[in-house]
């Protein structure tokens, strides 16, 4: 009994506090170059409701919504604090982080049960898997560095969705499957990203060998993912009329001169291989396969992105450590 009392106290401290003392820190303790501006905003800024940024409805709701939230509590209940708090950033920031280690320790959270799984044979001791994931944690909060309105929530979602793919890959429920269809259909309203979950799916389920012997069982399950993409994305666009609706500017020529873009792209890179290195067989082909499958979001992030903004590499860099993590070898040989 007090062993599983001090599992879960442990459990506890590593997957939520832990977390979010590293996450506090990451906001409070120091400020890059992206955190001075938005520490003054009172706001959200007009520009989260124009272009491509409109678009990510989820995100401006909870912006406006708990800036005004956090603002009447102070103002009505908390008049000695704010004085105190304003020093720190504005209301809005505060909200910024409020709303952002919440789905932070959502995705800790998911991320826990997703190396619980299946894990590969190092992974079965408990406190190799916290290193792992208090690793992928670590790799979290430092790219908060350009704290946005929209990555926690898309990674908590994104990391949602990879749990009911290999759920589903695992037992095969229907349940899973519409689970899955649903994180996506609705992390479409975050962020255009919901389609690497459909990426992930692909790189699970899609094997070359048998595509070769015209097996395309896969067919429908992918279809069914894909119209769960295309029916938000389309609406939002019919809604929403905007002047460009896919991004700002092209930033091509820019990451490849630029010595900030080239470290940051640098760094996507040896994170990636950093997982990479440590899968087995079945996990680096799995890893290939995804990047593969992700292609068109790299294509985009390098033309439209900068890479110095590292936040754009985090669902990749979660993946693999996701892939080196899981044991897919039995499983796929099974399938």
């Amino acid at each position: 009994m007090f062993k599983i009392f001090d599992e879960k106290i442990d459990g506890f401290l590593f997957v939520i506090i832990l977390p979010f003392l590293l996450f506090f820190m990451s906001y409070y303790g120091f400020e890059t170059s992206y955190v001075v501006g938005i520490k003054s905003w009172e706001k959200a800024p007009d520009f989260m409701f124009s272009s491509v940024y409109a678009y990510r409805v989820i995100p401006n709701f909870l912006s406006v919504h708990v800036t005004d939230t956090v603002t009447f509590i102070v103002n009505n209940y908390l008049p000695f604090a704010k004085s105190f708090l304003l020093k720190q950033g504005s209301l809005f920031y505060h909200s910024t982080f409020l709303t952002n280690v919440f789905f932070f320790i959502l995705t800790s959270i998911v991320l826990n049960r997703i190396l619980k799984l299946k894990p590969v044979e190092l992974l079965v001791n408990q406190n190799v898997r916290r290193m792992v994931h208090l690793i992928a944690i670590f790799f979290m909060v430092i790219l908060q560095y350009v704290p946005t309105n929209c990555d926690c929530i898309a990674a908590f979602f994104y990391m949602w969705g990879v749990f009911f793919t290999l759920k589903y890959l695992q037992e095969r429920k229907p349940t899973d499957l519409i689970g899955l269809s649903i994180v996506i259909f609705i992390s479409t309203f975050v962020r255009e990203t919901a389609c690497l979950n459909i990426a992930f799916f692909a790189a699970v389920f899609i094997d070359f060998e048998n595509i070769k012997k015209k097996n395309f069982a896969f067919v429908k399950e992918l279809v069914f993912l894909i119209i769960a993409f295309i029916l938000p994305y389309v609406g939002l666009r019919i809604m929403i009329h905007q002047h460009t609706s896919f991004f700002e500017g092209i930033y091509l020529i820019k990451n490849f001169t630029s010595p900030y873009n080239l470290m940051g792209l640098l760094f996507g890179i040896i994170s990636i291989y950093f997982s990479y290195k440590f899968s087995d067989e079945t996990g680096k082909t799995m890893i290939k396969k995804y990047l593969f499958f992700s292609s068109p979001y790299l294509i985009m992030i390098t033309l439209v992105g900068l890479f110095w903004e590292t936040r754009l590499f985090m669902p990749l860099i979660l993946t693999g450590i996701v892939m080196a993590s899981y044991q897919f070898k039995n499983i796929i040989s099974n399938k």
